[in-house]
């Protein structure tokens, strides 16, 4: 089937321009689209391949080799200057989210290198991207190991695989493409930063383009060939304007003012590290040779600040993405020689920007909340500045997903034995190999340098690393817990465990009880964004049912068994410990605690205060066989100063 054609594609002129500046230029690093489902992200992606122009390669060369300057490295070299070469279209590669390492790298025949000597080595995606488009759909929910093998190819323009000694490297520069729902997750800071550019979309609310959208859908679906024929001619124009920009890039020149307005604009938005700079003067050049000039102007840096910038705003994952305008055009008027004076109002001025929230004053936390109708409810209450937190650990050893929580068998980490062949997946373990097929050599007749080795002589590395694991939080939100000061602490320490658990790569969900029941806030996903949305907008009030809060989390968690079994959960449990809803409410929340106890890890996080203390959340842990620990316990440096006043103590 012919792929919709690019200038098909209703509306969206900021990732059309995205695409093109990234086409233009490669080295501004590639895309970052973000946005709800549905919304032609990967459409408009697929579509940008078919206007880009072709390339030379080498003929026969796995690696696609430019025949002009050949890698002198290339697994299939080295090429002798003017050997046959070939055009052929540029490529779009897709990295599916589930695949393998071996996959993406490519993968050694160790079999063939002790038998004979040689090093067979197929090549993976990285080495097809190479000079094209590396396209991740759902970048967010890519696997550690897949995510630290493209920042280390985009980092060094090579990708390397390396097998119990045995070396292979190639050249692999591509323009990496990633599309997400925020909703899904979030991406990691490391891999965010890699994109040059970023793009929110969304789905356009006027009818009237809505409806010209289902409209072009519906005609191409019925007749693709046709579809794509009504636009060639559009398609084409545009290919020849990308074409004539990429020719004219080496041409434009980048002056001192635009420099300058470059570096007053990321020093504005206190952006972290230089590489802010640095894509948007790349940026900068690639649209001015879009737009056909040959020297950068103030409207080509305007245009992209608004690209790179907005991403690399961010401080922790629930920062929403974006700039100020009105910060944005402060910043490049201070740049201008004739600009305003430091006296007057701009960046720095202590003003919040645009969009920004002002720190909280004493005034503010110390408002009263208002009770309503509904028995006591009160005001949601605002978590404070998210900290370090502890480490919590899910107790023995796993096999779920990698992450960086608790301790499991995975295909990345240290080697921690061998395992025979037919039992687990994973790289060949050489020096167990050959110990394996050694003493069997005389027998099978071995001649010559290699080794012959069988299938059952193959011995596969057992490795240990760490996984994601499921956090379900079991929130009291009655009216004990209601004081203003006691729920912005246990917002904040719990804010702090979803950043934690962001960071760890774990799924998360949310569960609530107060009045007479329990419910589940947020159901588990790998979005902590949606988890802090729920929590910053939780009310307080009436009776604590605590039994009914125990109760929906052991059921949340049977469901979660059944979805994802190797997924191991974590309860973090968040109470004062009283329970004074219903009938035999104490009772009914230590029955409750034991169906949980033995059968998951557990955390009950006391969030008891003041002098007069009963110690239900202490008694509530012995029930549940949980750790019990103080809210003002949660943050990381409070545990080290824990430790070493106990150890001064001790040597005193």
């Amino acid at each position: 089937m012919k792929p919709y054609p690019f200038t098909a594609v209703v509306g969206m002129p900021e990732l059309r321009l995205a695409l093109v500046l990234s086409s233009i230029s490669p080295a501004v690093g590639g895309v970052l689209v973000r946005g709800e489902k549905g919304t032609a992200k990967s459409t408009m992606v697929r579509a940008l391949a078919g206007l880009l122009p072709g390339v030379d390669v080498v003929d026969a060369c796995r690696f696609s080799c430019d025949p002009v300057e050949p890698d002198p490295a290339c697994p299939d070299g080295p090429h002798a200057e003017g050997s046959p070469a070939h055009r052929r279209p540029a490529r779009l590669v897709e990295l599916p989210v589930g695949a393998a390492e071996d996959r993406v790298i490519g993968s050694l025949n160790l079999e063939r290198a002790l038998a004979d000597g040689v090093t067979d080595f197929q090549p993976g995606l990285l080495a097809a991207a190479h000079r094209g488009l590396l396209y991740v759909d759902e970048v967010n929910l890519l696997h550690d190991h897949l995510v630290d093998t493209l920042l280390d190819a985009a980092a060094m323009g090579r990708a390397t695989v390396e097998r119990e000694g045995v070396s292979v490297s190639h050249a692999a520069r591509f323009v990496l493409i990633g599309t997400m729902n925020p909703e899904e997750g979030e991406l990691r800071p490391q891999l965010l930063d890699r994109f040059g550019l970023t793009v929110e979309v969304a789905s356009s609310r006027d009818p009237e383009l809505r409806v010209e959208v289902v409209r072009r859908r519906l005609a191409y679906e019925a007749d693709p060939e046709g579809f794509a024929g009504q636009y060639a001619a559009a398609d084409a124009e545009l290919a020849a304007d990308i074409e004539a920009a990429q020719r004219l890039l080496p041409s434009v020149k980048l002056p001192d003012d635009a420099l300058r307005q470059i570096a007053e604009v990321c020093a504005s938005f206190e952006v972290d590290g230089m590489r802010a700079d640095i894509v948007t003067a790349r940026t900068a050049v690639a649209h001015a040779a879009w737009a056909g000039r040959t020297e950068v102007t103030t409207d080509d840096v305007r245009v992209a600040a608004r690209l790179a910038l907005p991403h690399r705003r961010r401080r922790n994952p629930f920062d929403a993405p974006g700039i100020s305008e009105e910060q944005l055009e402060q910043a490049l008027q201070d740049a201008e020689p004739e600009g305003p004076g430091p006296d007057d109002d701009g960046p720095g001025s202590g003003a919040p920007p645009e969009g920004g929230e002002a720190p909280p004053s004493e005034g503010d936390s110390q408002e009263p909340s208002s009770g309503g109708k509904s028995g006591g409810d009160q005001k949601p209450v605002g978590a404070g500045e998210a900290f370090r937190a502890r480490r919590f650990e899910v107790k023995g050893t796993g096999e779920g997903a990698a992450g960086r929580r608790s301790r499991a068998i995975t295909d990345n980490g240290r080697t921690i034995g061998v395992q025979s062949a037919g039992t687990k997946d994973g790289h060949p373990h050489l020096l167990a190999t050959v110990r394996a097929a050694a003493p069997h050599q005389r027998s099978r007749g071995r001649s010559g340098a290699g080794l012959v080795v069988r299938p059952q002589d193959l011995r596969f590395a057992r490795r240990e690393g760490r996984e994601g694991n499921l956090v379900l939080f079991c929130v009291d939100a009655s009216g004990s817990m209601g004081a203003r000061q006691r729920m912005r602490e246990v917002k904040t320490a719990v804010l702090s465990l979803l950043l934690d658990a962001y960071q760890r790569r774990d799924k998360v969900g949310l569960v609530t009880f107060r009045a007479s029941g329990a419910e589940l806030a947020l159901p588990p996903t790998i979005s902590v964004d949606a988890a802090a949305s729920r929590l910053d907008g939780l009310a307080t009030g009436g009776r604590t049912p605590l039994a009914e809060g125990l109760l929906e989390a052991a059921r949340v968690l049977r469901i979660e068994a059944v979805r994802d079994p190797l997924r191991r959960p974590l309860l973090v449990v968040v109470t004062d410990g009283r329970a004074t809803s219903g009938a035999d409410a104490v009772q009914r929340a230590r029955q409750a605690a034991g169906l949980l106890a033995g059968n998951v890890t557990s955390i009950v996080m006391d969030c008891e205060s003041g002098k007069m203390r009963l110690g239900l959340a202490a008694e509530l842990a012995e029930h549940l066989g949980a750790e019990h620990v103080p809210v003002a316990e949660v943050a990381a440096d409070t545990l080290a100063g824990t430790v070493r006043t106990r150890i001064s103590g001790r040597a005193a």
